[in-house]
């Protein structure tokens, strides 16, 4: 350790992001053992397709895609959404302290999420409105490509989803109402188009996956010759 680290974990001491414990000296990410091991990676078995996790047996594809009805290629979330993750997220999202997004970062990175992706021609986030934009300050999905794939970061196309529909907040509706919710809530707004490309889609929490499926669905229909989508986590 250098002296000028050794002092600033004396001045400025480094505490768990989630519960505030301190630490012992700064380093990411920044929680404590007992928030980590909190952390649920989600792992083998999934499936194929969608990522959705089984209890048991090896990866397959589940029902639903093996019927063929997904608008993606691949799903694939880091953790599942519970304690400490919500915190973080929470924090990024709501009470802008972006200085989590190191720590998502690195938890992402680790994950056998990241690792599951080749090389994309273009991560697109998925997108606001350009109100809430204005009232968040940021996009979290678009910060959060930076942080988790930052050798790609001239992959990223941060405008290239446009959210055209201010829709009313998701939390509580239900699958089929967020469905409703999003139709024709996106278009797309790529240079050169994505027709024959390799897409990554970057969102913050797979829900329902309405939001995903309705911008692969964008995607689809514009010709991409695969589409792929990264979540740092996902309800359950």
């Amino acid at each position: 350790m250098s002296l000028l680290a050794g002092v600033q974990d004396v001045l400025f001491p480094a505490r768990c992001l989630a519960c505030e414990t301190l630490l012992g000296r700064y380093r990411l990410p920044l929680l404590c053992s007992d928030c980590v091991s909190r952390l649920v990676p989600l792992v083998s078995p999934l499936c194929l397709c969608c990522g959705m996790p089984f209890e048991a047996g090896e990866d397959h594809l589940c029902g639903n895609c093996l019927a063929g009805k997904s608008p993606f290629d691949l799903i694939r979330s880091a953790f599942s959404y519970q304690e400490p993750l919500v915190t973080l997220i929470h924090q990024v999202k709501f009470g802008r302290r972006l200085t989590g997004l190191a720590t998502l970062g690195v938890l992402a990175r680790n994950s056998s999420a990241c690792s599951s992706f080749s090389r994309p021609d273009l991560i697109l986030p998925v997108p606001l409105h350009c109100r809430r934009l204005r009232q968040r300050g940021f996009n979290q999905s678009l910060l959060l490509a930076r942080s988790c794939f930052p050798g790609w970061k001239d992959r990223i196309a941060a405008a290239g989803l446009r959210r055209i529909r201010d829709t009313i907040p998701q939390t509580d509706l239900t699958g089929k109402e967020r469905r409703k919710n999003l139709k024709g809530a996106f278009c797309l707004n790529v240079s050169g188009g994505v027709a024959g490309k390799s897409i990554l889609l970057v969102d913050d929490v797979f829900t329902t996956g309405s939001t995903v499926v309705e911008c692969s669905r964008i995607l689809q229909k514009a010709g991409a010759a695969r589409v792929e989508v990264f979540t740092l986590a996902r309800a359950l």
